[in-house]
Order: C-alpha cells, then structure tokens, then sequence
C-alpha cells in the first residue's frame, strides 16, 4: 500500500484532533467515567476504525483491507493484557477513578509515540533482514508458551522499576495525591506526585507489551503504514475498554490462555512463511475463533469449587 508522506502527515494530524478533542472537549474536567459512557467511547473508537478500514478497502484494495482487520484485531486483542496491568497498578496505588481518564490519557499519548518509533525501527529490519521475522517467529511462541503459565497471582513491584527508581533520585515523590497534577512545588522545589509515578509504570509496561505485538503483527503484514494505523486504532480504545472491563475481568478466567494461544499461532505462522503461507483470512478466522471461545468458556465453564475458594491476593 503506497501512502505519500503527506499521507502519513494528514492520518496523524487527525489523530492528534481527535486526542485533542477528547480531553480538551469531551474530558476538560477530571470525572469517574461510567459504564454507559465507557460503552459510547468503545463503541466510538471501534466504529472509527471499522470506517478507517473500509477506506483502506476502497482505495488499496479486498488484501489491504484484510490485512488492517486481522491486524487491528490482533493488536486490540493483546492490548487486553494492558487493562490486566491497569487494574492491578490503580488498585497497588489506590489512584481516584476521577483521575484515571487523565492518566491513561497521557498513557496512550506516550504509547503511540514509542510504537511509532518501534515500528520503524522493525519495518526497516524486515525490509532489510529477511531472516528477523524467523527470530520474531520464536520469540513470539516463546512468549505465547511463557503466558500460558504465567502466574495469575503475580504482582507489581514498582520499587524494582529502573524508572521509578531513577525518579526518585532525581526529586522528591509526595507521599499523596495532588489533585490531578503530576509535578507540584514544596518548598521551593519540584516534586512528583504519585500520579506521576503511575504514569511512568504505565508507560514502561506498554513499552514491554509492545515487543510482544509489534513483532506478532509483522506476521499479517509487512506494510509499515498498515502496521502503524492498525495499532494506533488498537491504542485508542484501550481507555475506554479499560473502563468497560475493568469490573470484569476476573470473569475472563480463560482469557490469558486464549492470548498465549494467538501469539502461538502466529508465531508458528512466522516459522513456516516460507514453507506454506497461512492466507490473511484463516489468521483472522484463528484470531477471532481463539478469542470467542476463551471469552465463552470463560461464562459458560462453572468455576471449580477449588478456585472458587481460593483467597485472591491483592497487590
């Protein structure tokens, strides 16, 4: 798909509208975000992205149009482990429900920069190291095999981020919240609040999903301007499906396997490019089947009663 630079310039000057949009309009002041309006903006963003990929249809053609689907399918699909991490961190720092909106506001912003960076980064070695995708290929089913076993009861240490770390060497943190504010002055000097703190997790944690599916959507193309946009519309109704599912994910019991099992897939559909190419269409079909039977097991499957006993270990 050839898109000029001022292709390029014009999708991500309507990006910034629309983030723009967001918290300088609809979220100018700090508020709890409902159900219902968690339903609007998930809603909102996915029909965006639906009208995005059908322009991608009418003027690249039926593949590129596939290849957006299955990719932006893939990258929302594993954002979910985001929302994992979000409720476990706003639960560790007990952040207000009035200023999460704000916070992952500035979240996404610093993730569609890094993923921007990331992504040319690994377009250029694709397009130049033909053999790197067979290194994403076992790095991925690595990943997806790691996860499968992954321990649910595992918890953020923020103390043992280097960020965090580094932070508080450079300048005091206070010890409470100070409104929705990330920096504050004490005393004459500047100090960062614990929101702030938050925020740095958020973004390191975002920057190590995103060796994960940057890598996996290689695997359904190629195309950098395919890869980027696909994951900026993933990235976009991450806020939103946080606040819609953030009640409810433990009901997803079967959800963490569902995604091992997706990053297996594609992995493995790496390994064997050269030997068979698994057609867009059936990763899409995989994509999407893995993922409705995960979420239907995890409803319609009876907890054990061992489970259901079980003390749950809060961070």
């Amino acid at each position: 798909m050839h898109v000029t630079i001022w292709g390029w310039i014009g999708f991500n000057l309507f990006i910034l509208f629309l983030l723009a949009l967001d918290l300088g309009v609809f979220h100018r002041r700090s508020h709890a975000v409902s159900t219902k309006e968690a339903v609007l903006w998930t809603t909102a963003w996915i029909g965006m992205a639906l009208i995005f990929n059908a322009g991608v249809y009418y003027f690249a053609g039926p593949d590129a149009g596939l290849q957006f689907l299955t990719g932006y399918l893939l990258e929302k699909s594993l954002s979910v482990d985001n929302i994992f991490v979000f409720v476990l961190l706003f639960s560790l720092f007990a952040v207000p429900p009035i200023y999460q909106h704000r916070l992952l506001f500035w979240g996404v912003l610093g993730a569609l920069i890094m993923r921007g960076a990331l992504i040319g980064v690994g377009a250029y070695l694709v397009s130049q190291f033909h053999w790197i995708l067979y290194f994403f290929g076992i790095f991925l089913v690595f990943t997806g095999i790691k996860l499968l076993f992954q321990k649910e009861d595992e918890t953020i240490e923020p103390e043992r981020n280097p960020l965090v770390r580094a932070l508080r060497r450079l300048m005091p943190v206070t010890s409470d919240y100070r409104g929705e504010k990330f920096f504050v002055r004490e005393a004459g000097k500047l100090a960062a609040t614990p929101l702030f703190v938050v925020l740095l997790i958020v973004e390191t944690t975002d920057l190590l999903f995103a060796f994960d599916s940057i890598p996996a959507i290689f695997a359904v193309t190629q195309d950098p301007f395919i890869v980027y946009t696909s994951n900026v519309f993933a990235i976009l109704g991450l806020r939103s499906l946080y606040f819609l599912l953030a009640s409810v994910m433990d009901k997803f019991r079967f959800l963490k396997a569902g995604l091992s099992g997706i990053l297996v897939f594609i992995g493995v559909k790496m390994l064997v490019m050269d030997i068979y190419h698994i057609p867009i269409s059936l990763s899409l079909g995989v994509i999407a089947g893995i993922l409705t039977i995960s979420v239907l097991a995890s409803l319609l499957i009876p907890e054990s009663e061992k489970d259901a006993i079980a003390p749950v270990n809060h961070p």
